[in-house]
Parts: C-alpha cells; sequence; structure tokens
C-alpha cells in the first residue's frame, strides 16, 4: 500500500481490524481441524453438487490426505499470515481461491444454501480476502514492510512475474 494514499486513521483502523477478525477465523478454522486427528474433508467432499467428478476425484484414497492436509494447514496458515500481516498477497488470493472450491460442492444453483441466492459467505470471504491482497494489509500496522527487507526474500524483488509484490503501492 503506497503511503501517498492518505489512509486515514479510521481507514486504518479499519482494514487492520478486518484483517485480524478473518485471520482469526481463518486461524481457528484450521487449528481446530489440525488437532483433530477424526477430521477429514471426505464428508464435505461426499456430498458436492455441482463439479462432482472433480470433488469425487479429490475423495479418492490416494489423495483425500494431501486434501485434508491443505485444508488443515492451508487456513491455519492463511490465518496465521493475516493475523501477523506477513504475505498477505499471497495468504488472501490461496484463501479466496480455497472459498470458491469450498463454495462449489454446496452449490444447488443458483442456490448455496437455503437462505441464499447464488451469494453465501464463501463468496463473502473470497471478496474479502481479495481486497485484503490487493489493498496489501499487511502493511497496515503488520509485519510485511519488515518481512520484505529479509535476505532470503531480496532474489524475488526482481523476479519478472512478482516484482511488483514488495513494492508500496
Amino acid at each position: 500500500m503506497n503511503e501517498s494514499m492518505n489512509w486515514t486513521k479510521g481507514q486504518k483502523i479499519s482494514l487492520f481490524a478486518l484483517r485480524i477478525t478473518m485471520g482469526w477465523f481463518f486461524f481457528y478454522a484450521g487449528i481446530t481441524k489440525v488437532l483433530n486427528p477424526e477430521w477429514s474433508a471426505a464428508g464435505y467432499l461426499e456430498g458436492a453438487k455441482m463439479f462432482t467428478g472433480f470433488y469425487q476425484w479429490l475423495l479418492s484414497p490416494s489423495i483425500l490426505p494431501t486434501v485434508n492436509f491443505l485444508n488443515e494447514w492451508g487456513l491455519t496458515l492463511i490465518g496465521i499470515s493475516l493475523m501477523l500481516g506477513v504475505c498477505v498477497r499471497v495468504s488472501g488470493m490461496l484463501g479466496a481461491l480455497m472459498m470458491l472450491l469450498y463454495y462449489f460442492p454446496i452449490l444447488d444453483f443458483p442456490y448455496p444454501n437455503p437462505r441464499a441466492f447464488l451469494v453465501d459467505d464463501h463468496i463473502i470471504f473470497a471478496a474479502t480476502l481479495l481486497m485484503l491482497a490487493l489493498l496489501n494489509a499487511g502493511r497496515v500496522w503488520g509485519l510485511e514492510q519488515w518481512f520484505s527487507r529479509l535476505p532470503i526474500f531480496s532474489k524475488f524483488k526482481n523476479c519478472k512475474n512478482c516484482k511488483n509484490w514488495f513494492k508500496d503501492r
């Protein structure tokens, strides 16, 4: 986020609060799965209403353990990233993708659930995560600025496809 955008204190507080609350939401959703040895994505995937072939493939015994691992640790690490304000662009984009992958199996077009028409909480979360990523919310009272100066990331600053990831916007 470019400091020349002149964010007001209220805007910074709102963006920070949104990043922290979304981070806690994702962290809690993930860590409860990590700590529960009985948890599996199988039940969710079995009920897929759209793209059933894809979601059935994810249920196959050779793939399901990877799906479970990515769910558990993906949610947990996205939450940590958001709370600390580190790699928010990456975690925001990956989190939005994850929310879409959660949305499609429950979508009985055009109803994702009996209380919604097209838009449910997964879509709201995806949009929020994209907003946090695009606003580079980790630079608002987060560790993004400090983290991006670590020597390990210096080689990425000139990467053709990611050279703007570490620039202020």
